[in-house]
């Protein structure tokens, strides 16, 4: 709507009437991208990004033009396609680009050349143009023919697919009709000889008769100038553009200038016959009262002559917008260019040659990505990146849960697999081996942990927030990508949320996904249905027995990870020795403590409660009776072992049928005291089934404690 009455604002104007036009857009035509996925992808560059290639738009620029290929690029990252047929045309010119290095050079030659065609015909349509505007839109119309015999000379195989996407494009516009009368135009219009001699922009004085006056008589001044220097040369005994030279500034106009060197031999007869103007490192620029005069009969003429063509190159400048429309596309196609020829740059000057991707449609195949790199991230010094494979197989391992420890990889992992299916979606090659993309409409990213203070959300209701947005927007079709969900929280209330965040992707989303979690409970979804397509890795790491160092080894593998590493971790962080003890100390105790019965511990009072406070079999802040069961230990609650998981997954199940049963309660029809009793019966229930179930009757016991 905004763009529909911006456009009826500007064909309110006259003047604008046939210079604008709509064209169709559909939402539908590329990747739906969100700013936390922009964010989490680290697509865009940050102004705080010391590397350029901490983002992926800083690595993927190897754009030459002045600004257009830059600005594509770009648009093109917050909008990947999803039509196959035009995602594959871009992989047929990038990699026509990889195979022909000499074409891929000479057309950057040509391009470095390139000046910023969109924003001087933006200048034109504004009327804000000049005569060097024109002049730099005539040098890129000249060079448009070079470009083109690069493409038809180098072109080999893919010759006929350049001439189609490029070359005719180019043939047409530099026709007859289009770019050789604007070339005609500028050629009779400006002073050419003049800007390559003088670097003045000038209209040719053959234009106008008056012109043509003004500029015999400014050549009649510098011949005469050009006399003066030789009779200076004379004078002080010195050489015509070797000891002496001709130099002009904004301040004096033609000057006189000779080295310090020479300075020191002609003194004399300079203080006596000239005035210094300025002295410096360089040289010493001086002038007479001869030069001086013909300078300033130059600068009146100049100003004469510009005064004179003013009006004329007005007129130039209006015949020129009148190829506007040719100069946008020629812009588009040039932008289009720069950009793909970068991708081929990059694929083929990377550590590990990228290749390029195979494409199906989103209904069709699956996402394979075999010794899948992190493009960022293996371009960083000191960095020796360990490639994976990914495969998100329909029905086998659609929906991955990625455990592991930290700093093992399992972030970089999960975004690593979003940038290569971003970029085989925007038509670059990929750093992989081999790789296979379903194209997906979307992808959503919940990375990391941050908060919003301006706005009042906390880092958790942000977790919430974006997990919400991917819940209600996700499709079939779109890449999902979770890191670390739940920790914003307790341990229950953030296992329960990603526990039901992951069925329901599972089961009604059902878009391929990647789960990277701590919650090695939830790893008990893949025995839950086997064509659900859930399945487990985790990143593996090396624990050395006799001296416990861990040493990540970035490999993803099949199946969860058995035990955790967050103390190894601390240990690699150089904590202290007795904290660390400590640590692994009341790890092991809540790894053997069972909570106590709900009758336990006596007069101890509050004491048998603590269990979820973290205080081991005891808890010492208990009463006179409390203090004395937990020093006993035994007394307030029995010691135990994980059991099976048998016991474990039958508990889940459990657990999850409590939770479908409550959710299914019409609670905005019931009465509350109505919705009370259902509620107690429902609970009731399900802790008579956990008397049966060591698993289920810990939990919710401890629930029962916090």
């Amino acid at each position: 709507m905004a763009a529909v009455l911006a456009y009826t604002d500007l064909l309110a104007d006259d003047s604008n009437y046939g210079r604008y036009t709509l064209l169709p857009y559909s939402l539908h035509t590329h990747m739906r991208l969100d700013a936390t996925a922009l964010r989490a992808l680290n697509v865009t560059e940050s102004k705080t990004d010391g590397n350029r290639n901490f983002s992926l738009m800083g690595l993927m620029n190897r754009t030459c033009t002045a600004g257009m290929g830059k600005r594509l690029l770009n648009r093109w990252l917050k909008q990947p396609l999803v039509d196959e047929e035009e995602i594959k045309f871009r992989l047929d010119v990038v990699q026509a680009f990889v195979e022909s290095a000499g074409m891929r050079q000479e057309v950057r030659g040509h391009l470095r050349r390139m000046p910023d065609i969109e924003r001087l015909t933006r200048r034109l349509e504004m009327r804000r143009a000049g005569l060097q505007d024109v002049v730099k839109l005539y040098q890129a119309s000249i060079r448009l023919p070079f470009i083109r015999e690069v493409l038809e000379t180098h072109g080999g195989s893919f010759r006929p697919m350049l001439h189609e996407r490029f070359g005719a494009s180019l043939l047409d516009w530099c026709g007859s009709e289009h770019l050789a009368k604007y070339e005609g135009l500028v050629e009779a219009a400006v002073d050419l000889e003049a800007l390559q001699t003088n670097g003045e922009y000038l209209i040719a004085p053959g234009y106008d008769p008056s012109l043509g006056e003004i500029k015999e008589e400014r050549e009649v001044v510098e011949a005469e100038v050009q006399k003066a220097l030789q009779q200076a040369a004379n004078d002080l005994g010195l050489i015509v553009d070797k000891t002496i030279k001709l130099d002009k500034t904004a301040q004096a106009g033609y000057c006189y200038r000779i080295t310090k060197k020479e300075e020191t031999n002609v003194r004399k007869k300079l203080n006596a016959s000239y005035v210094t103007l300025e002295t410096r490192k360089d040289g010493v620029k001086f002038t007479n009262a001869k030069l001086r005069r013909l300078s300033e009969r130059h600068v009146a003429l100049t100003d004469s002559y510009m005064a004179a063509q003013r009006e004329l190159v007005s007129k130039v400048v209006e015949v020129a917008q009148t190829f506007i429309e040719v100069f946008e596309g020629v812009a588009s196609l040039i932008a289009e260019m720069d950009v793909l020829q970068g991708f081929a740059e990059l694929a083929a000057s990377a550590p590990t040659p990228y290749v390029r991707p195979s494409i199906s449609g989103p209904d069709e195949g699956d996402i394979v990505l075999e010794d899948s790199r992190h493009p960022c991230v293996e371009v960083q010094d000191d960095v020796s990146f360990i490639p994976n494979h990914c495969r998100l197989e329909r029905d086998r391992s659609w929906f991955q849960i990625i455990t592991g420890p930290n700093m093992g990889g399992k972030s970089t992992y999960i975004r690593q697999v979003g940038v290569v299916v971003l970029m085989a979606q925007v038509g670059s090659f990929v750093p992989c081996s081999r790789a296979h993309v379903s194209i997906r409409d979307a992808i959503f990213a919940r990375v990391g942990a941050g908060d919003c203070q301006l706005r009042g959300v906390s880092t958790f209701m942000a977790e919430m927030l974006e997990t919400a947005a991917i819940l209600h927007a996700a499709t079939p079709q779109s890449l999902v990508i979770i890191d670390e969900l739940g920790r914003g929280t307790s341990t229950y209330d953030g296992f329960g949320l990603a526990w039901a965040i992951c069925e329901h992707l599972v089961d009604v989303t059902r878009a391929p996904t990647l789960f990277a979690t701590h919650f090695h409970e939830l790893t008990a979804l893949e025995t839950r249905d086997a064509s659900s397509g859930v399945a487990n890795f985790h990143v593996s790491a090396h624990i050395d027995e006799a001296s416990r160092k861990l040493t990540m080894l970035y490999k993803v593998q099949p199946g969860p990870c058995d035990q955790s590493f967050g103390i190894h971790v601390a240990e690699f962080a150089h904590f202290p020795p007795e904290v660390v003890a400590m640590a692994r100390a009341k790890a092991q105790e809540l790894e053997d403590f069972a909570p106590p019965a709900a009758n336990a511990g006596g007069a101890g009072g509050d004491g048998a409660g603590a269990a979820d406070a973290g205080e081991g079999a005891g808890g010492a802040a208990g009463g006179g009776g409390g203090g004395a069961a937990g020093g006993g230990g035994a007394a307030a609650g029995a010691k135990r072992k994980r059991d099976g998981g048998e016991e474990q997954r039958e508990g889940v199940g459990r657990a999850r049928q409590f939770l479908r049963e409550f959710a299914s309660l019409p609670l905005d029809t019931m009465t509350a005291e109505d919705a009370l009793r259902a509620v107690a019966a429902q609970v009731k229930a399900l802790e008579g089934d956990a008397e049966g179930n060591e698993w289920l009757r810990s939990h919710l016991l401890s629930s029962k404690a916090a």
